[in-house]
């Protein structure tokens, strides 16, 4: 069977680019002329002329806080609640809408493999014929359905194990015996873990695609050691798959149909070609895609990663990016969910006796903790460490501590998040 998904991965890169210059024009117009958002935004802008990377650079970024603020400001008005970025409105064409903290509102069409999702799995080693047990979630993020659809296209059978009920989806893997595992790589440590506890062996699971948290090479290898073949894949909900590891385990490589940019952090400006000896710039990834149904155009993830030089030695052609480096802004990703300086203020509002707060994030990989600091004069009257904690789980989604500070024991750097994780 051979080692590539399809032959675009292989071909030519001056291919690769002129079919990607070629379709730019055509989803400048389209996103234009079917996206109200984007009808604003590129209003001064001639579709026809934006046939390079130098013109594309010329267009207005669009961070994903913006898009926030724009959906917020149409759904208070009673409007679209995608803020004018979807092509889509509801109905046939829009099988189901997810949210992912904010609240962001992403449409899923109903193109096969609408997320792109099956090259990664591929790369992976998941072949079809296959039964994958997928434990993200199902519920809000389309985390869950990104993989299954993927999964579907590849001609695989997915166990929906979502997240939770760690025994009982130990119990399944035991008795159905899925050839590999996707979902967080945190997650699949807890399982294994599990499983081991139980006395269940898990012979059958012997590769996994992860994502949605940083998979350092300690816990790559922890998996290695127990017959497991783990490899990653960077994507978002907005976007979809934006690049995937493969076997030689050199960067990620760039999906195809899209095309990305590295731009310095806080601009639109694409970072320069490093010079010789140089290594190439840490910049904010920026994403053009080609859906027709969200075409976001010149999106900002906010997410930090580098391009290395070269090719990628499995013989794929794509560009290929160093991988998730961090943030651009303070937002952090926690056990695979975004949590935004805006919810910190969101958890402060609630109680008049907090003057400030800090969300710091501290643990190692596939133990990620969240203490919210906050200071006080109170000392905690009428439970009020365990109102905050409710109000983080409501907010963020997650699990967070309380730590209860005097006026002034924070400092004074503007700081909302602290990732204070080690990634060793």
């Amino acid at each position: 069977m051979t080692e590539h998904y399809d032959a675009l991965e292989t071909r030519d890169p001056a291919e690769r680019e002129a079919a990607l210059m070629a379709a730019l024009p055509r989803q400048v117009a389209h996103a234009r002329q079917h996206a109200p958002a984007f009808a604003e935004l590129l209003a001064p802008i001639d579709p026809a002329a934006i046939t390079s990377r130098a013109a594309l650079a010329k267009l207005p970024v669009t961070r994903k806080h913006e898009l926030l603020e724009r959906q917020k400001a149409r759904r208070a008005q009673g409007g679209d609640p995608f803020g004018g970025f979807s092509a889509l409105a509801f109905g046939a064409a829009m099988p189901r809408v997810f949210a992912s903290p904010g609240t962001i509102y992403e449409p899923e069409g109903r193109r096969g493999d609408y997320w792109r999702m099956a090259r990664a799995m591929y790369a992976a080693g998941f072949r079809p014929g296959e039964l994958i047990h997928n434990s993200f979630s199902y519920h809000f993020t389309p985390a869950g359905s990104m993989m299954e659809t993927g999964a579907h296209a590849l001609g695989c059978t997915v166990f929906p194990g979502g997240t939770g009920q760690t025994e009982q989806q130990v119990q399944a893997m035991a008795e159905l015996r899925p050839a590999g595992y996707i979902g967080t790589p945190s997650f699949l440590k807890i399982l294994l873990e599990k499983a081991a506890e139980l006395g269940l062996a898990l012979p059958s699971v012997t590769k996994a695609l992860v994502s949605g948290e940083a998979f350092p090479p300690s816990l790559r290898d922890w998996f290695a050691e127990r017959g497991i073949q783990g490899y990653q894949c960077y994507a978002t909900a907005d976007l979809g798959l934006i690049a995937y590891e493969t076997a030689p385990r050199e960067g990620l490589v760039l999906g195809e149909e899209l095309i990305v940019e590295i731009v310095r952090p806080g601009t639109g400006d694409p970072v320069p070609e490093p010079q010789a000896g140089q290594a190439p710039e840490v910049g904010e990834v920026v994403v053009t895609t080609l859906n027709p149904d969200y075409p976001l155009i010149r999106f900002g993830t906010g997410d930090l990663s580098a391009v290395l030089p070269g090719t990628c030695p499995s013989g794929r052609s794509h560009t290929r990016i160093r991988g998730w480096l961090g943030r651009a802004d303070q937002t952090t990703k926690v056990r695979g969910m975004f949590v935004h300086p805006g919810q910190v203020a969101e958890i402060a509002r609630r109680f008049p006796e907090i003057a400030r707060a800090r969300l710091v994030v501290s643990g190692e990989m596939a133990n990620d903790r969240m203490t919210l600091q906050v200071e006080t004069a109170c000392g905690g009257p009428d439970g009020l460490r365990d109102r905050i904690a409710e109000a983080i789980r409501e907010v963020t989604k997650l699990r967070g501590e309380v730590e209860l500070l005097l006026p002034g024991s924070l400092p004074n750097d503007g700081k909302v998040i602290e990732d204070a994780r080690s990634y060793k």
